[in-house]
This record gives C-alpha cells, sequence and structure tokens, in this order.
C-alpha cells in the first residue's frame, strides 16, 4: 500500500499574525513553500526518417557502382604516386653559389688601379713604416676585366725611375702616391703605358689594415711561401717571421708576406710573393661557402678602403674576375740591369711602352 500522506497545512489568512510576521519563524514547522505552477501540457508534433529497404535491388546496385568509383578514384592517386612520387624539398641538393650570382658582368672592358698602401689606415698623417712619413705605394696593381677572356694583371714595378714636369731627378713610381695621391699616381699610369682616354676607369686603395681584415675575414689563406723569410726593424715594431711551405697564414702572415722585400733580390721579389697573394685570395673568394658572405664582408670594408667604385660595380667585377672557367694571366713591364748611379732605381727597356694587352 502507498504510505499514507499527511495533509498540508493550511495557509492563514494575512489577518492572523504568525510568527514570521513577528521576526521569527515557529518551532518544529517548515518554511513555506511556493505554490506548485501548473502548465498547460502542449503536444509537439514527432518526426520519424523514411525507412529505408536496404534489400531494394537498385539501392544495392548504386551503392556498389559507388564503391566501385571510389576505389578506382584511390587506385589511380596511388598509381600516379608510384609513376611520378612527389620529391622531399628537404633531400634535394642546394643551388651552389657561383661567382656570376654577384651581379651582372661588365658591357665593356674595365681597368682597375690597385694600391697597395704601406699605412695602416686610410688618410693617417704617418704610414709607420720605413721610410717614415705620409703613405707610399708598397704595390701598383693595374687589372683588365673584360666581359670575355682571361683576367690579365699588370704588377708595375714600385721602383721604376719616372720624371715628372719641372723636376730635374728621377723617382720611383711608388713615390708618387705620397705626393699627389690617387689622381697623381693614376695620371703617370696612364702616360706610362699609353692608355685610352680616362684610363684607369676606376682605383682601389688599400691600406695594410684593411688587408689584414679581408683576409681575417675570410678565415685566412692557403700559401706556398718559396723559403724563410725572416725580418726585423726596432724602429718600426716589425718582426717578420714566416717558414716556407704551404701553409695557412692568417691577417697579419698575410701581411708580412706582402711587405717582405729580400735584401739581395729587391722589389722583384716582393712582386713574386705579391701574385702568390694575389692568386691565392681569388682562390679563396671564388669558393662557393664564401661567396654567399661576400657583399656583408665587402660593407664591413666601406670606409676602411678608398675607391671610387660603388657595391654594384665591384660585385659586377668580381662576377668576372673570379670565374673559375677564365685564366688569370699576370703581366710584367721588362726593365732594365740596376745601375749604380741610380741605386735602387730601374729603368725601363722600352721607352714606350703600350699596354701588355689587346684593346678592340
Amino acid at each position: 500500500m502507498p504510505p499514507r500522506r499527511e495533509p498540508r497545512p493550511k495557509r492563514p489568512s494575512p489577518s492572523q499574525p504568525t510568527a514570521a510576521s513577528k521576526g521569527g519563524r515557529p518551532q518544529g514547522q517548515t518554511p513555506w513553500r511556493l505554490p506548485r505552477l501548473s502548465l498547460p501540457q502542449v503536444s509537439m508534433p514527432r518526426f520519424s526518417l523514411p525507412r529505408i529497404d536496404w534489400s531494394s535491388p537498385l539501392l544495392q546496385h548504386r551503392l556498389r557502382m559507388a564503391l566501385v568509383a571510389l576505389g578506382g578514384s584511390g587506385a589511380a592517386v596511388l598509381a600516379l604516386g608510384m609513376v611520378w612520387p612527389e620529391k622531399d624539398r628537404a633531400l634535394e641538393p642546394k643551388q651552389e653559389l657561383t661567382p656570376a650570382s654577384l651581379g651582372e658582368a661588365p658591357r665593356r672592358p674595365i681597368t682597375l688601379l690597385v694600391i697597395g698602401s704601406d699605412a695602416d689606415q686610410i688618410n693617417t698623417a704617418s704610414n709607420g713604416a720605413a721610410p717614415g712619413g705620409p703613405a707610399n705605394a708598397d704595390a701598383l696593381i693595374l687589372m683588365r676585366i673584360a666581359p670575355k677572356g682571361p683576367l690579365q694583371v699588370l704588377n708595375l714595378p714600385v721602383e721604376l725611375a719616372v720624371m715628372l714636369p719641372g723636376t730635374s731627378a728621377p723617382q720611383a713610381l711608388g713615390s708618387l702616391y705620397r705626393e699627389g695621391g690617387v689622381a697623381l699616381t693614376a695620371d703617370a699610369v696612364h702616360q706610362l703605358l699609353g692608355l685610352k682616354k680616362d684610363q684607369p676607369d676606376r682605383y682601389l686603395v688599400v691600406p695594410r689594415g684593411a688587408l689584414r681584415e679581408l683576409v681575417s675575414g675570410l678565415g685566412g689563406l692557403e700559401l706556398d711561401p718559396p723559403r724563410k723569410m725572416h725580418y726585423q726593424d726596432k724602429s718600426q715594431k716589425l718582426t717578420i717571421d714566416l717558414q716556407g711551405g704551404l701553409q695557412q697564414l692568417g691577417g697579419k702572415e698575410v701581411e708580412h708576406l706582402a711587405r717582405y722585400r729580400d735584401q739581395w733580390l729587391g722589389e722583384s721579389n716582393r712582386r713574386s710573393n705579391q701574385q702568390l697573394l694575389e692568386t691565392s685570395l681569388r682562390e679563396r673568394m671564388a669558393e662557393s661557402e664564401q661567396l654567399a658572405n661576400l657583399p656583408n664582408l665587402l660593407r664591413s670594408l666601406q670606409g676602411k678602403v678608398d675607391t671610387n667604385l660603388s657595391g654594384a660595380e665591384t660585385l659586377s667585377l668580381l662576377a668576372v674576375g673570379l670565374d673559375p672557367n677564365r685564366p688569370i694571366q699576370f703581366k710584367s713591364l721588362p726593365l732594365l740591369a740596376a745601375k749604380k748611379e741610380f741605386g735602387t732605381l730601374r729603368q725601363l727597356k722600352s721607352p714606350t711602352p703600350r699596354p701588355p694587352w689587346s684593346e678592340p
């Protein structure tokens, strides 16, 4: 039998006082509850999905055709993947940089005068070398970079005797940089070789400090000095101590190699050492890992060299000059034997030489 329900207590009328109205709840009684709300019942319509007759022959036929089409497309994709498999780009070889990546080659031959200064920095009052004073040219190189053909390099003798207008005694070609800078040196080279108008086209002055930084930025150079080179000059605080044989040289050692002058062979021996340096420098700069860093390295040398080359022109000349398919040709001017009355100065065999390369 269901449990017997107790009758609900009658709600007192508003006129009758209660315990709650007096500030308290009647002892032993539960609080008043809200009366139940009776909502009208609403009948909701029922929705039913249509029944599918899976045994229908027409439906089974359509399902078989869909499965065949789906399987056929999957098989086609698999077959195409076997014939033309997608390449893993991570395994693809990276494109190797070449000198041609640096810039567009010049449209005509360009002559570049390179002056190797014996000063440590550009525009210094003293070269810190011997003889002391303003900077001299320890190396003079005239390069011809053409759109086609080999890279041609002429190492000019800095000890060559030249006579300036209004002077009574000859002086060394390398000393002209001390007296008149790039302008006087370039004009003397122009007259000496009978170059065309406005040649040399460009110039580049490289002090000793810039050479050290360039070699250090390349991670050193592999060089093969022909023999031991030792020289000490306390006035310059200079000590050169290089061993002969193939070795890796840093910036300071490369500077010493370029500056070393044998007491018996003189400047001709120094030009031979500088030619070794030029060859090794070209080979090192042409390496693919160096080509990627070359623009940044050249930008770091701005302000440390003196040149009228723009950044784009520099990269354009390097694109040609570093091409390994182009050979490098070293040339020299024929000199007479040293004479006692000229001291260390040398004379040309031909009084009016012409450029050692053919001009179009």
